[in-house]
């Protein structure tokens, strides 16, 4: 028996839509919760469109755009949810597309794969990925999957069935977390690595801690088969507060070493992780495992956002601070969050750089979530931009002397001191890289 999926009528009404307003070929994708009973699919957005026209189903789809845009998509979802699969709005025969979706599928989940960091339970995985095709004429619905960790993967036929207010009783769990990380980088002549790979490398050890946390929800540890809800309490939204209790990392201590290095990178401050559960009997084993993804994700995410706008910028000064040591000092984006289409109970995310104005944020969110938004409905309160501040030494001292201002309880502001190494704060994110 193939897989359910439990859709909210929201996106029968997208996807409606869509065939009544498109004569070519629409493609997008499908976006949810996995668990190990059923999926539950909350939203569906649309494939951007680039300067030259998609490629038709005859030609094979397009596959980079279409994953480049379920990678960025996947960046901008809390804990909990993330993309199931893909949908195509054509009149060309399913079995013709078959083939075409399979490989879509793959790549989609392969380049998604690709930044994630933590471990994966193979036990508790759902690796199944979704494909629907809709005739926009007849509107008749093809809905298949296929497991993205066997290569010689066959489609399996998926039940569809729409129902009202689908998320409307979703749990919201949240957490604040302080970090300070310290990530060496390796010496360019000895190292081909390239940065980011250094910096993946480095968050890893980082995730292993986060992964290995203590998690209090509402104040208590729950036993990994414990409901997360229940009773009359699992049909009423619930808001849990979260603690993740980190302990140090005995296998990393055991094993430092002195090493060459090329710089450091530091990360500092304290981020905002935010995770939805799903009311159908959650076990507290999975509501904890999608905040620890979401807070590992965040930080993975706004890291790569950095080295890519520095890139991007590689020759301008702009909002960045070198001292006389060499550190230099770069403000992360902080996390903003906004209600997803048509469902005030779940929210989707975008980060924001310090330079950004909220229309760049609304402009992202119609482009990659297909979601109109306003000012108003931009939530930027649960992370305040980090700042840089400029530190002075004394005129004797010989030492890096530091001076650290504790992030604020209720904004999570990032913030920065200079020393050797390299510091990030985020919730405001700050990151500084040096060379030794």
């Amino acid at each position: 028996m193939g897989r359910g999926y439990i859709v909210d009528d929201s996106v029968e009404m997208y996807l409606s839509k869509l065939c009544e307003q498109q004569s070519d070929i629409v493609t997008g994708l499908v976006i949810g919760q996995n668990s190990p009973q059923r999926d539950f699919v909350v939203m569906a957005c649309r494939t951007p469109s680039r300067d030259e026209p998609l490629v038709g189903v005859g030609k094979g789809l397009d596959k980079e755009w279409i994953s480049e845009h379920a990678r960025q998509v996947s960046r901008m979802l809390p804990g909990g949810l993330s993309v199931l699969g893909v949908f195509i709005i054509t009149d060309v025969d399913a079995k013709e597309t078959l083939a075409s979706l399979r490989q879509l599928v793959f790549a989609v989940q392969s380049l998604i794969s690709s930044e994630h960091l933590w471990n994966f339970d193979d036990n508790d995985e759902v690796t199944d990925c979704l494909t629907l095709q809709i005739n926009p004429k007849s509107r008749k619905i093809s809905c298949r999957t296929f497991d993205t960790k066997d290569p010689k993967s066959l489609a399996k036929p998926a039940d569809w069935k729409y129902q009202s207010s689908v998320c409307s009783s979703w749990s919201m769990m949240s957490c604040f977390l302080n970090v300070d990380l310290f990530v060496p980088l390796p010496d360019n002549k000895a190292c081909s690595k390239s940065m980011d790979k250094c910096l993946k490398d480095g968050l890893k050890q980082w995730t292993h801690q986060i992964e290995n946390a203590v998690c209090l929800i509402d104040g208590v540890q729950l036993p990994d088969d414990a409901e997360l809800i229940a009773g009359q309490k699992r049909n009423v939204r619930q808001k849990l507060a979260v603690q993740l209790l980190l302990t140090p990392d005995q296998q990393h201590s055991l094993t430092d070493v002195v090493q060459k290095c090329g710089g450091s990178l530091s990360l500092r401050g304290a981020i905002h992780g935010r995770a939805y559960v799903h009311n159908n009997k959650p076990k507290a084993k999975l509501a904890e495992k999608f905040l620890k993804r979401d807070v590992v994700a965040t930080m993975v995410t706004r890291v790569q956002m950095l080295l890519d706008d520095l890139l991007a910028t590689e020759n301008e000064s702009d909002g960045v601070s070198r001292d006389k040591n060499g550190t230099e000092q770069f403000c992360l984006p902080h996390r903003v969050f906004c209600p997803a289409r048509l469902s005030g109970s779940l929210c989707v995310c975008d980060y924001q750089f310090n330079d950004e104005d909220p229309t760049e944020v609304i402009d992202r969110l119609k482009e990659m979530l297909d979601i109109d938004s306003s000012d108003q409905d931009l939530d930027t309160k649960q992370e305040i931009a980090a700042e840089i501040i400029e530190c002075k030494e004394p005129a004797e001292s010989t030492a890096e002397n530091v001076e650290v201002q504790e992030p604020r309880r209720n904004n999570y502001m990032g913030v920065a001191m200079a020393t050797v190494v390299a510091l990030l704060a985020t919730a405001a994110s700050i990151l500084y890289l040096s060379d030794f």
